[in-house]
């Protein structure tokens, strides 16, 4: 019996270090980190922080500006069941920084075929960096359940 206590804590201990390392390969060599909180907007959800929302910088005016040669910055408003702007056009190469938050419900921003995948919390802004290296369109989805429409929810980048 003891021999096979013994099997079994040494195969955990070989499954523990095995999955330390997909973690450590995951967030080093592949880059994947969590996204930066880049501060809060809170007076409440739904119509209010829609109003607040529109009077304030840089979501008075969502989509895509140049901030300088070669780096962009993607303002996006995920509402019930769209995102605004609902098509991204951007240049190939170019560094992008999203800068995004919700007004509802809590949605999701994944671009398939990219590691962007970050959940948007109403009243909170979530900021992350992304470079675009091969042309093409990109499918932008919401992957958090946000009603019963969900499945609609969609936009795309379009990367030139």
């Amino acid at each position: 019996m003891e021999r096979y206590e013994k099997a079994f804590l040494a195969a955990c201990a070989v499954i523990l270090v095995i999955f330390l390392g997909a973690l450590a390969y995951g967030s080093v060599a592949m880059g994947v980190h969590l996204p930066s909180r880049g501060g809060l907007i809170y007076c409440g959800v739904g119509e209010k922080l829609r109003k607040v929302l529109s009077k304030t910088p840089p979501f008075d005016h969502p989509g895509v500006q140049e901030i300088a040669p070669g780096k962009y910055r993607a303002v996006v408003i995920a509402k019930t069941w769209t995102f605004a702007p609902n098509e991204i056009d951007l240049p190939v190469g170019a560094e992008v920084r999203f800068v995004a938050t919700s007004v509802d419900v809590i949605h999701g921003f994944f671009i398939v075929g990219t590691r962007v995948n970050v959940m948007l919390v109403p009243g909170e802004i979530s900021q992350f960096d992304y470079r675009f290296t091969k042309p093409g369109e990109y499918l932008l989805i919401c992957q958090e359940y946000c009603g019963e429409l969900h499945q609609t929810m969609a936009g795309k980048v379009v990367v030139k």
